[in-house]
Parts: C-alpha cells; sequence; structure tokens
C-alpha cells in the first residue's frame, strides 16, 4: 500500500494546515521541552521546537510501522539482503559490531572478517606510527596522502577533520579525490617521496577518477626515488579486494585490506576505507568511534519509535519534506572540527534517498531526498541565516552542539553556545511587529525587522566531541537516512544515478584527446562544446 493512501498521511496533510504557531504551543504546554526530548546513547536530542504536537507523532509513527520499519530495521541487521536492486546485504552495522557478535550472509559469520581486517589494520597503522616501517631509502614515513573518492574519500576527510585533537601530529595528512590535476598537485607539492605514503582506496581497483591519481601518485613517487619500481611496495598500500590488479600495480598485497560487497562506500568510512584514520589516530581512539557508532546502532535497533532518536530525526525530515514542500535541510555545527560534516552527509542522505521510484519500480508517489547543506556556527550566522529567519522558504535546521570544548579558551566556548540557543530561539519565537515598534523603531523600518518565528529546529548536543561521540552522530544519521527511505519505498542502498555520466565521459575522453578531427555524434550543444574545448587546448 501506498504510504500517501494510509489515514495517516491525510491526519498529517490536515495538521500540517491547522497547527498554530511555535509560540502558542510553547504558551499552551509548558512541560513542551521535557516531552519532545530525549536522552539516549550518549547524546541529547531535543526536538520541542518543531512544527509538531504529540499528536503529529504518534501519526508519523503509525506511517513508520504501516511501512513496515521495525520489520526492515531487523532485516537489515540480520543480514537480509534489503538492497534488491544488487541484490546485496547492507551491514556497515556489522563493521562496528563486537568480536561476540554473529552475523550471517549467506550461512557465514561475516564478524571474524571484520575484526580480522581490522586487527591487521591497527598492526599496519602502528608500524607508521612507530617508524617501524620505512619507505624505499630508509626513511621514516612522515605524510599519507589517501587517493579515494566519493565514500573512499568523504568519510576519512570528515573523521580526519572532526577528530584532528586526538591525531599524531607528528604526521602530514593529505586527501586527494578530484581527477582534477590541481588536487594531487596542491597535495603533494611540499611532500618528500622518501617520506611519503599512499593509500589507494578503490574496492575494484578500477575507478577512474581514484586509478588516474594513483598512476600519478606512481610516477611522482618513482621519480623522486630514482625510478627503482621496487619502491612502490615501500610506499603504496591498497584498500581494495582486486588482488590481481593491486599487485600489477606494484603493491605487496600483504598490504592490501578489503571489504565487502555489503559495504556500500558511503556507509564505509569504519571498514579499511579508514585506515588512514587509524593511522592518524591509533587503533585505540579509531575502536572507540566504531564503540560510539555501535552504541547508537543498538538504540536505533532496540528503542521504540517515540524514544527513538534516528527513528523521530528521519520521521522529521520526511514531515517538512512531504507536508510543508521543504525542500532542504540545513546541518549547523558549532563545532569547528566538524567542518566537514555536512559535506560528508550530503553523499549519505542525497545520494542514498535521491530516487524517483519504489522498490518495485513504480514512481514514487511524495517528495524523497531533501538537500542537505550547511556551515559551522557560528560563521553561518554573518552568512545565509538571513535566508532562514527572514526569507520566504521553510528551512529545518539541526544544531549540533557539544558542551565541552577539546580547545577551551576565556570565554568562547560559552559565546558559542549561547548562539546555539539564541538561534533556536529565534527561528522558533521571532519577534513581532508590536515588539518592534514598542522598541521605538521608526515605522518606516518597523517591517524590516519583524520576525515571523515558526521556523523548526533540533538541537543535537553531546557531552564533548570524542571518537565515540562522532560515531554515535555518524550512525544517528544513516539510521535516519534508512528510516526515511523504508517510508518513502526506496532502496537508499544503491545509486545507478551517477552511472550515465561516468559512462558518457568514458565515450568522449578519446574525442578529446583524439590527434584527428573526431567523429562527433551527441547532441549539437554537447558536440558544439567538445570542438570549442579542443580548439583552445590547440591554443
Amino acid at each position: 500500500m501506498h504510504l500517501t493512501s494510509h489515514p495517516a498521511w491525510d491526519s498529517l496533510t490536515d495538521q500540517a494546515e491547522t497547527l498554530p504557531h511555535l509560540s502558542e504551543l510553547f504558551e499552551v504546554d509548558p512541560q513542551r521541552a521535557e516531552k519532545f526530548q530525549i536522552e539516549a546513547a550518549g547524546l541529547f536530542f531535543d526536538y520541542s521546537k518543531n512544527l509538531i504536537t504529540e499528536d503529529t507523532v504518534k501519526s508519523l509513527i503509525e506511517l513508520a510501522n504501516a511501512a513496515g520499519l521495525r520489520d526492515r530495521i531487523d532485516a537489515m541487521f540480520r543480514g537480509d539482503k534489503i538492497n534488491i536492486t544488487e541484490d546485496r546485504a547492507v551491514l556497515h552495522t556489522a563493521l562496528r559490531a563486537p568480536r561476540t557478535a554473529s552475523v550471517k550472509v549467506d550461512g557465514v559469520d561475516v564478524i571474524p572478517e571484520v575484526h580480522e581486517v581490522l586487527d591487521r589494520m591497527a598492526v599496519f597503522s602502528n608500524r607508521i606510527r612507530t617508524g617501524e616501517w620505512k619507505g624505499h631509502t630508509g626513511k621514516r614515513i612522515k605524510n599519507i596522502v589517501n587517493i579515494g573518492i566519493g565514500g573512499s574519500d568523504l568519510g576519512p576527510v570528515m573523521a580526519y577533520e572532526a577528530l584532528r585533537h586526538y591525531t599524531d601530529r607528528s604526521l602530514t595528512f593529505r586527501f586527494v579525490s578530484n581527477v582534477d590535476g590541481t588536487d594531487f598537485a596542491e597535495a603533494t607539492h611540499d611532500l618528500d617521496p622518501s617520506e611519503t605514503l599512499f593509500i589507494i582506496s578503490s574496492k575494484t581497483f578500477t575507478t577512474l577518477e581514484t586509478m588516474t591519481n594513483a598512476a600519478t601518485a606512481r610516477e611522482w613517487s618513482l621519480a623522486g626515488l630514482g625510478g627503482d619500481a621496487s619502491a612502490v611496495a615501500r610506499h603504496f598500500v591498497a584498500v581494495s579486494t582486486n588482488a590481481e590488479k593491486v599487485s600489477a600495480f606494484g603493491i605487496d598485497t600483504a598490504n592490501m585490506f578489503g571489504f565487502w560487497d555489503w559495504v556500500g562506500g558511503r556507509y564505509s568510512m569504519d571498514s579499511a576505507i579508514g585506515l588512514s584514520n587509524m593511522i592518524a589516530l591509533g587503533p585505540d581512539h579509531f575502536r572507540d568511534m566504531l564503540a560510539g557508532f555501535h552504541e547508537m546502532d543498538e538504540h536505533f535497533r532496540t528503542a521504540p519509535f517515540e524514544q527513538n532518536i534516528p527513528v523521530l530525526h528521519g520521521l522529521l525530515a520526511l514531515w517538512y519534506n512531504d507536508f510543508f514542500g521543504a525542500q532542504t535541510i540545513a546541518v549547523l555545527p558549532y563545532e569547528q572540527y566538524l567542518k566537514r560534516f555536512p559535506a560528508y552527509l550530503q553523499q549519505l542522505t542525497m545520494e542514498s534517498n535521491g530516487k524517483h521510484v519504489q522498490l518495485d519500480g513504480t514512481e514514487v508517489d511524495a517528495d524523497t531526498g531533501p538537500i542537505y547543506w550547511g556551515e559551522p556556527g557560528t560563521n553561518g550566522q554573518h552568512s545565509f541565516y538571513q535566508l532562514i529567519h527572514q526569507g520566504t522558504r521553510l528551512i529545518p535546521c539541526d544544531f549540533i552542539a557539544f558542551a565541552k570544548s577539546l580547545n577551551p579558551l576565556g570565554r568562547h566556548h560559552d559565546l558559542l553556545m549561547s548562539n546555539v540557543f539564541a538561534q533556536t530561539e529565534a527561528l522558533a519565537f521571532g519577534k513581532t511587529l508590536e515588539q518592534v515598534e514598542a522598541e521605538g523603531t521608526p515605522s518606516a523600518l518597523a517591517p524590516h525587522r519583524v520576525f515571523e518565528g515558526n521556523r523548526p529546529s533540533n538541537v543535537i548536543m553531546g557531552e564533548k566531541l570524542t571518537p565515540a561521540a562522532l560515531g554515535r552522530l555518524v550512525s544517528l544519521y544513516e539510521m535516519s537516512v534508512f528510516t526515511q527511505g523504508v517510508l518513502w519505498n526506496i532502496n537508499p542502498f544503491d545509486q545507478w544515478g551517477v552511472e550515465l555520466g561516468k559512462v558518457l565521459a568514458q565515450r568522449i575522453i578519446p574525442e578529446l584527446e583524439s590527434t584527428g578531427e573526431p567523429d562527433l555524434k551527441h547532441d549539437c550543444s554537447t558536440n558544439s562544446l567538445i570542438r570549442r574545448y579542443r580548439k583552445m587546448k590547440a591554443l
């Protein structure tokens, strides 16, 4: 049954049209804050400043039950092949499960394999961190460059920046993803090849962008190491499952770290894809992060929906997307270390739920996949908050904050946190024309200083940004995305939308590189652009 035909959908439609202003909701219910707050899995979730009543939450949960969310959660954790378009299990949760767990795929318990890879990663990481591993010339490795793209880049970059406080500062970490040569050139311009290790992250070892950058890295390294091809084995390792291609590249397959087809790229930062992070943090901190993931996973798996942070977070996203026409969600971390978190979430959310067909191949009958974006506070307040406060679009906001700073400097953290609380208050309650005029504002100016309020927000707060806290936070959003996907009856674990452009690019590459005039058979616009590029390149 399509959810849009469920009675709860009609009820929610009516509620969205008749809800009073947030200021009124708070006025009539002094206990509202307590009713819409949850503390679980190391995080505090305040969703009281949302355009909801208790009936709204009940109706949303009715939809979740009608969609079979509980069964789908159980199926995912059990290892069922819920990624039906690729006939795969979806088990990023197994990457952070303890050694004592048991999860079977096709009758095989995958947990021992997961921990075997983690243990090998730990041994290798410690060899780099202690200086035991030497480069081709006998020098210690001081620079680690991760080469990947998509989930093989965004997760490691985000986690490195988020947990930089805990990293080994004697090591330099760089991340290369873009096939634009500038990315590689800038990442390596001040590095010594004899002290540099490259991690090539590509499951198949065929990803065009990654392998183009890997080939350039190989040339760069050998040029600085005397051209001896045997040097590759001391300066390159692989996160891949293609032993043949890894070996052909010159990497010792003993230094190849694998992961599985039941791990999607955007869900892989806690797999071997996180090798650069383990080197930076050390194995203990990396395992703390995994423990944080698992803690939130278990909360999501076991908590009733009424007290389930990821479920409610996902239902609220659907509420605004489908009943208010809100096309975007702003993620606003008031923690400088989380500066790359919104960019990481863009892939997690939009590659997962940017779909227009349901599991059975029929068209969806509701909008899916809101656009996620954001920047750290307080920077955003001096940029795009104007639109959120006084613009014509409804933009739900997630404020992420921590009670303790990792770098306590005088009044800084109190000032930072005061802005978290002030912004959510201002968004919710605004400022009326009467209030503005009562302050003595000239009548001609008064309308410009009115804040309508009634702008929804969540606050997600932890004690301190630790590796475990980051794991909890990422799992929260992963499971929120899954919740939304279940209700829309789409597959959040494939990404066919990235394929067409890549296929067409493979057609165009030889046309750009041809020494003679190519026989172009694209549309007239694309043909014209190719000819223009070839002409400009030849000048």
